[in-house]
């Protein structure tokens, strides 16, 4: 439990190694991993999980924020995961603990995302029988069941009450299960609900509008969120995985709350991307019911999603599609370290790795075995599933939460050519969507190798590999999506008219 707090540079002190810090950083050869000691880090441990050849390819950039990380008030550990990449303040693809007594709550390493997060999902179909009519059948089915795109709409719930929502971000997938009933095994769900304070309420009408949310239960969203059929190396047999976090709600809720700090404490600097909370601050408690209602939404908003694929899945295949494990990412959570105490554990682009016998695991189904680690790479690529070890106590019991850019947004729709890339997916065999457009800022090339960036947890002992999948069929929130999110708009416009004018009629009628 030594590793107390030590007095450090406040985030805005000047950094004074940025020019020398990869011949700064030293090879473990026991844990397989880099430590990083400089004079800008101080007394914190940065423990770099990456191959020497993915450390020399990291950004030099990433040092500035790597720094951040370590400047939160009672940091206790940096940890940098292989699939790390340039992010908001912090990198994307880090964990940080920090002193749950003294510390401060830190808002760039959880993100706009809140609560984002991964589900895997099995059946016994034989991966032969994914032709590319049966393929694009599904890809419809899922695409009835499951708005695409930023601005996409809810199939199934439509525009929720706020009594409705507000029993949900609070009760999770608890409520979620008691009011609606669930096909899944609750079991397999990380966690069912993250307590919110009864005494916390939405912050409606805030500067982020975080109300969006209440269209969008079982939307998909865009960006990197995905849903993707897979053939299973080792079964040789159909998976679905599926990522998503908690849309408008969530970012509305992250918007308010660091412009929050940035009021709090116009002093720190005008980078919103490096506030945080400390526990004297009136919004400590607000922002930790904040992130739990965003990561309840987040966890109904996948498991939803879940049961229309499982819909869709079994109307084309004739087969049930089976939930392996449903986890979160872009969280700060409480929990116990044996090496660093009572701490916040912030895992921003990084994934929870309980292994087998942790404590809080302890009256789960995977007490004896370790949970599952869900690991995407990109629609081009495998992805991993795999079981923590007892090694991941060096990373803070955390691994990467995929595979990591490589190439930002902009390069990507300058320098691919859609024809080529198009042509590409289709050699492999790879439907995308119902079209076949690859969204270029989400292709392959943009992405580290899965592979590579595996074969580090796998190196360092901190999970093991249980199956491997590669991509069948890609469904993202590309133009399509964005037309249909649109089309739905219009329906939903033409229903309030209606309903308008039946409350109208009725009025007249009195």
């Amino acid at each position: 439990m030594g590793h107390a707090s030590v007095a450090r540079p406040t985030p805005w002190a000047p950094i004074l190694d940025e020019s020398s810090w990869k011949r700064l950083a030293t090879w473990d050869e026991a844990g397989s991993f880099y430590h990083l000691a400089t004079r800008d880090t101080g007394a914190v441990p940065v423990r770099l999980f990456l191959s020497p050849a993915l450390f020399a390819e990291a950004e030099a950039t990433l040092y500035r924020q790597i720094v951040n990380a370590t400047r939160f008030p009672g940091a206790k550990l940096v940890v940098i995961t292989p699939d790390v990449h340039y992010g908001y303040g912090v990198p994307v693809g880090c964990v940080i603990l920090t002193d749950r007594a003294t510390g401060a709550i830190a808002m760039g390493p959880v993100g706009f995302d809140i609560g984002c997060g991964m589900v895997s999902a099995k059946s016994q179909v034989d991966a032969g029988l994914a032709t590319h009519e049966r393929k694009l059948a599904f890809h419809r089915e899922v695409m009835r069941r499951v708005s695409l795109g930023p601005k996409g709409e809810s199939v199934r719930f439509g525009s929720l009450s706020k009594t409705d929502f507000q029993d949900i971000v609070r009760g999770g997938g608890e409520h979620y299960v008691a009011k609606y009933g669930a096909s899944f095994d609750r079991s397999r769900a990380e966690r069912q609900r993250i307590p919110v304070s009864d005494d916390w309420d939405i912050p409606w009408g805030g500067p982020g509008n975080p109300e969006r949310g209440l269209d969008q239960l079982g939307t998909l969203g865009g960006g990197n969120h995905f849903i993707e059929l897979q053939r299973c190396e080792e079964t040789q047999s159909l998976f679905v995985q599926l990522h998503t976090g908690s849309r408008g709600f969530g970012h509305g809720l992250a918007t308010n709350y660091f412009r929050m700090a940035q009021s709090e404490h116009p002093e720190r600097g005008a980078d919103i991307d490096l506030g945080y909370f400390e526990p004297g601050s009136p919004h400590y408690a607000e922002y930790q019911s904040a992130v739990a209602a965003g990561g309840n939404f987040a966890i109904v908003n996948r498991l939803v999603i879940f049961e229309a694929v499982a819909e869709a899945f079994e109307k084309v295949f004739k087969a049930p599609l089976e939930l392996v494990y449903e986890i979160s990412h872009n969280l700060v959570q409480a929990e116990t370290h044996p090496d660093f105490g009572e701490v916040w554990v912030h895992r921003k682009g990084a994934t929870r790795a309980f292994p087998a016998e942790h404590p809080a695991l302890a009256g789960t189904p995977w007490f004896a075995t370790g949970h599952p680690v869900l690991i995407p790479g990109s629609n081009r690529d495998h992805s991993y599933v795999l079981t923590p070890l007892a090694g991941a106590v060096r990373s803070g019991y955390s691994v990467n939460h995929g595979a990591g850019r490589r190439m930002s947004r902009g390069e990507a729709v300058r320098t691919l050519d859609q024809q080529k890339i198009n042509e590409q997916y289709r050699r492999d065999g790879i439907l995308v969507n119902t079209g076949g457009d690859v969204p270029l800022d989400e292709a392959g090339p943009c992405y580290k190798r899965a592979a590579d960036v595996v074969a580090v947890v796998v190196d360092a002992k901190l999970a093991e590999v249980k199956y491997s999948l590669w991509p069948l069929g890609s469904i993202k929130g590309d133009e399509e999506g964005a037309r249909r999110a649109r089309h739905a708009g219009h329906r939903k416009q033409e229903r309030a008219r209606e309903r308008d004018r039946a409350e109208a009629r009725s009025l007249k009628r009195r």
